[in-house]
């Protein structure tokens, strides 16, 4: 199957397009290409402007390149995860377009925590790609492995992850291994698995409040493991 619909699915380019069965397989590639874009972004805003800057850029062509999907995943994952409320209804106010308090304060605190981390680190493309190639290898196989809450009614997946998560996820997770290794060794192996470690924290708490995942839950488990990669990463070693 062609990357294209993966692309054009989990980033603003290429137009809109619906998932589709196999797109699956190209989630790691994808991620690897679009933190290669917000490196580089990174990578030549900081031969212009000061760190916070230059951090600054790379997260709003982060936003720009993936179109908030992730973003809005996010907030309303936390609007619909956190508060005490029966499964239908939190299932409910994750379709709603308004956004919550929960989703207000999550959001901002994942932003400021991105932008702080990214102002600290040294610029590092091979970092990034890294840890985006992990974030969306996580997706993949978690839509995999943990069940669709939004199966019974008809949801945007149904249907879309099928067979075997292991060629996609084994194929992911030495990618973006790989390339943490090579971009500051051990310490970028161990953001990779940060990455890893924060993704599938997002999809058991889904799994426990809603029954299994939906694509605001993988949303924002990709955005979470993210962003723990990189305070890992940024951490006085």
């Amino acid at each position: 199957m062609s990357i294209r619909p993966a692309f054009a699915f989990l980033t603003s380019l290429g137009g809109a397009r619906d998932p589709e069965p196999g797109m699956v397989a190209w989630f790691p590639v994808v991620g690897a290409a679009v933190g290669a874009i917000v490196g580089g972004s990174w990578w030549l805003a900081g031969r212009i402007w000061p760190a916070a800057v230059a951090a600054a850029i790379a997260l709003s062509v982060d936003l720009g390149v993936t179109g908030l999907l992730h973003a809005d995943g996010l907030v309303d994952a936390a609007d619909g995860l956190l508060p005490h409320m029966a499964r239908d209804r939190r299932l409910a106010v994750m379709r709603e377009p308004a956004v919550g308090a929960y989703g207000i304060a999550v959001g901002a605190a994942v932003l400021l925590l991105r932008f702080t981390a990214l102002a600290a680190l040294h610029v590092n493309v091979l970092l990034i790609a890294a840890v985006w190639c992990a974030s969306r290898t996580a997706m993949a196989v978690a839509a995999h492995v943990v069940p669709y809450a939004r199966a019974d009614d008809g949801g945007l997946a149904t249907g879309m992850f099928v067979g075997r998560w292991q060629p996609v996820g084994g194929y992911g997770a030495v990618a973006a291994f790989a390339l943490g290794a090579v971009a500051t060794g051990w310490s970028g192996a161990a953001a990779v698995a940060a990455c890893f470690v924060g993704a599938t924290a997002v999809v058991v708490l889904g799994r426990r409040q809603l029954g299994g995942y939906t694509g605001d839950v993988l949303g924002a488990a990709g955005l979470v493991g993210e962003t723990v990669a990189l305070l890992v990463a940024a951490a006085k070693w």
